[in-house]
């Protein structure tokens, strides 16, 4: 996975009183049409968390299909001081796009709110594609 340094999105950050929930959203964003079975690399979506706890200073995120668990999307590491919500831009890593051979499948990213090797929070996001 791939770190990205803290000033790349520390100023579009905002922060606020963590929740005891945290929570995730994504859009897929503009990435290409990929329904052959063979993923594309591609930057990551635009996130927005919000109850993401006090003292975070990384966010993990893994995609993982639902459908085909076993295949390894990837996802990154985003260094970060935050609490409360954030919305991090797409493009900040990248990973394998999601791409079902047949049909549509359901793609999920998890986020792990970390500090250090402590994990402060979790959350996830489901969403179908195509």
């Amino acid at each position: 996975m791939k770190y990205i340094l803290p000033l790349v999105i520390a100023p579009l950050l905002s922060a606020g009183a963590a929740s005891a929930d945290m929570t995730l959203d994504f859009k897929w964003g503009n990435i290409p049409l990929c329904t052959s079975g063979n993923p594309n690399t591609v930057g990551s979506p635009e996130f927005t968390l919000t109850g993401v706890p006090a003292g975070t200073n990384r966010i993990d995120f893994t995609l993982k299909d639902l459908d085909v668990p076993s295949y390894n999307h990837g996802g990154g590491k985003v260094k970060a001081e935050v609490s409360g919500s954030a919305t991090l831009p797409g493009g900040i890593f990248k990973y394998k796009s999601p791409c079902p051979p047949s049909g549509s499948h359901r793609y999920q990213w998890k986020a792990v709110a970390k500090n250090g090797s402590k994990t402060l929070g979790t959350a996830t996001a489901m969403r179908n594609y195509p």
